[in-house]
Parts: C-alpha cells; sequence; structure tokens
C-alpha cells in the first residue's frame, strides 16, 4: 500500500464542487461499489435500503454544528471574524484571520466579548468568552453564537452563507452541539429516509464533533507522518452493543467511522479521537460506510482508500467525475459495501 501522499491525488473539474445542495436531501446521487463482487451501481439517497443487507446495523453521527462564525472588531476598532473551533479546558480555540495579539480585547454583539489569551503562527487563538463582563460557559457561548454566529460553511463554497444554510447545512437528526463542519453523509437524510432505514435496520447514534482537523489536508510526503487533531466523541450505550455485537456495521460518514474504530480500539466510551485511517491502518470494526466525495490528499479521501485500495478509490471517482457527481459537502454520496 503507497505511503506516499502523491499517490492520493486526482484531478476535479471545479464545476463539479457542490455550491448549493439538492433538494429533496435523498435525491443526491448514491454511487454504490460492493467489494465482493466489484459491482457499481448507480442510484439516488432515497435508495439506500436497496442495497444495504438486512443484517447490517447502522450508526448515525447526532453532532450538530454551531453557527461557529463571529463577527467583531477589536478593541481598537478594526474588524475581525473568529471561527470558534472547540473548547479545551483553558479556553475556546479559535482561528482568526489576520494579526491579533495575545491580551488584545475582541467585540462582538450581544454583549459578547473576548479577551485572547494565546496566539500561534497557524492562525489559531486561545480565547476567553464574556457576556456583559462575565466570563461564561461554552454552553453559554454556543447560545449566544446561535443569535449572532454565521454557519460555518467550507472555504470551497465561494458564496456567504444564507438562512437556508442554516437548516440544509445540517442533518435531519442533528441533536448535540460542538461542530464547526456539517457530517456530510448525514446530509443525504431527510425524515422519510432515515424513517425507512431505522423501521428496517438496527441503529444507534455516537456523537463526534468535527474541528479543523477532518479537513485539514494531509502535509506529509509520507502520510504516516501526518498528525490528526483531536475532536471529541462520545459512545452511548446503544451504539456499544451494537459496536460490541457481531452484526455488520453501515458508518455514516467518515466522522462515525473513525470515533467507532476509536472505541473499537482502545474499548474508550468518550473522550478525544485523533484515529488516522489509511490503507496501512484500515478499518477494524466498519463494514460499510455512506460518504461523500472527497478531496484529493485529505484524511477523508485516505479513508475511502483504506477501504477500497488507491486504484479502485481513484477508478471510482473518475467514474463519478465522468457523470457529473457532485463534490464535497452539499455533494453526492457513495456507499461502499
Amino acid at each position: 500500500m503507497s505511503v506516499l501522499l502523491a499517490d492520493y491525488d486526482f484531478d476535479l473539474p471545479s464545476n463539479l464542487i457542490a455550491q448549493t445542495p439538492i433538494e429533496p436531501r435523498s435525491n443526491a446521487k448514491l454511487l454504490v461499489y460492493d467489494r465482493k463482487s466489484d459491482g457499481v451501481t448507480q442510484s439516488i439517497a432515497a435508495n439506500l435500503c436497496d442495497f444495504l443487507p438486512q443484517n447490517y446495523a447502522v450508526i448515525f453521527n447526532d453532532s450538530k454544528v454551531i453557527k461557529a462564525r463571529l463577527l467583531g472588531k477589536k478593541i481598537s476598532g478594526g474588524r475581525v471574524e473568529a471561527l470558534i473551533t472547540r473548547e479545551t479546558k483553558d479556553g475556546v480555540l479559535t482561528l482568526i484571520k489576520g494579526k491579533v495579539r495575545a491580551k488584545t480585547r475582541l467585540l462582538f454583539d450581544r454583549d459578547l466579548s473576548a479577551e485572547v489569551l494565546s496566539a500561534d503562527d497557524n492562525g489559531t487563538r486561545l480565547l476567553k468568552f464574556y457576556e456583559s463582563n462575565e466570563a461564561i460557559t461554552f454552553s453559554r457561548l454556543v447560545e449566544i453564537a446561535e443569535q449572532i454566529g454565521k454557519t460555518p460553511l467550507p472555504p470551497y463554497i465561494k458564496r456567504e452563507a444564507n438562512d437556508r444554510d442554516a437548516n440544509r447545512y445540517q442533518s435531519c437528526f442533528a441533536k448535540v452541539f460542538g461542530s464547526v463542519a456539517a457530517p456530510t453523509a448525514s446530509l443525504h437524510f431527510d425524515p422519510p429516509l432515515l424513517e425507512r432505514v431505522r423501521s428496517r435496520y438496527k441503529w444507534a447514534e455516537i456523537t463526534l464533533h468535527i474541528g479543523l482537523g477532518t479537513f485539514k489536508g494531509i502535509e506529509t510526503n509520507d502520510i504516516r507522518d501526518h498528525k490528526m487533531h483531536f475532536e471529541r466523541y462520545e459512545i452511548g450505550d446503544d451504539a456499544k452493543t451494537l459496536i460490541d455485537s457481531n452484526a455488520p456495521i453501515l458508518a455514516i460518514g467518515t466522522t462515525a467511522a473513525r470515533a467507532i474504530e476509536y472505541y473499537a480500539r482502545t474499548r474508550q466510551i468518550s473522550g478525544e479521537c485523533d484515529l488516522f485511517l489509511y490503507p496501512n491502518n484500515p478499518p477494524r470494526r466498519v463494514s460499510a460506510l455512506l460518504t461523500n466525495f472527497h478531496l484529493p490528499r485529505s484524511t477523508l479521501f485516505t479513508l475511502v482508500c483504506s477501504l477500497v485500495g488507491v486504484e479502485k478509490a481513484k477508478e471510482l471517482y473518475k467514474l463519478a467525475i465522468a457523470n457529473n457527481y457532485r463534490f464535497y459537502s452539499y455533494g453526492d454520496a457513495m456507499l461502499i459495501l
């Protein structure tokens, strides 16, 4: 199996990067690849149950996207945009464009302010947030962000987020606030499809809060040297029971797959996941994956390659491109069996 980053590259026409979502959600195209038969079928997400064997269990990621983009200004007057990424024991890790030094005071709407505790060269800043000059919890920050923040659309969507995105860049079963990006395979489920799946299969939900690490490109020539960022996760009793069972598991999305695999290897039901899946470190517990079409040279693409191999993944992506499948967050889906 290749460990060279260059082997995980491919050409993608920019017009196939989805800028808007498909309606209804389950009308997205679905490319089905059966590893046993090496067969490919083209369908739509609404027909997922036509391909998934009855003995499978299905695990979803119920993390909910925060309106994590906060627009404000420095106390000196300069504009600033802060992207909430995650809570830490010392404060809230954010990504801020431009020069914002430690000890800078930032002002936002609704009496929200923040002090920059520390600044790193990579653009991240550790902030402490206040409401009316009183320190607040992360959960309170999320409540305020829901009122004044903007949906954190990925940078490859070349437009401003609108009111429609607040609903559409969120799964219909999202429950637990904490992500700064959607678990995008989940976006293909509308209530009718969700009901069909949950009425036919054993199912459960895990929570993995998606941070910038999921989408951070691999920058090392040898992919084995790549270090994943930590992302908080929790495995509930129902999910633990399914993972501990003998049932084959369909993971809805790469984030669900990573949380399942991390628990299967560590037996820890909660904590911080930094598992990197690639061909030399493939899934051991996940039997099937529903996922979108991903960036070249990304940890998401290497995860797909860990299931089907690098050459087959490129072959499937080439087929998707030839058939005008839409890529990335608002794009179409692939089911790997």
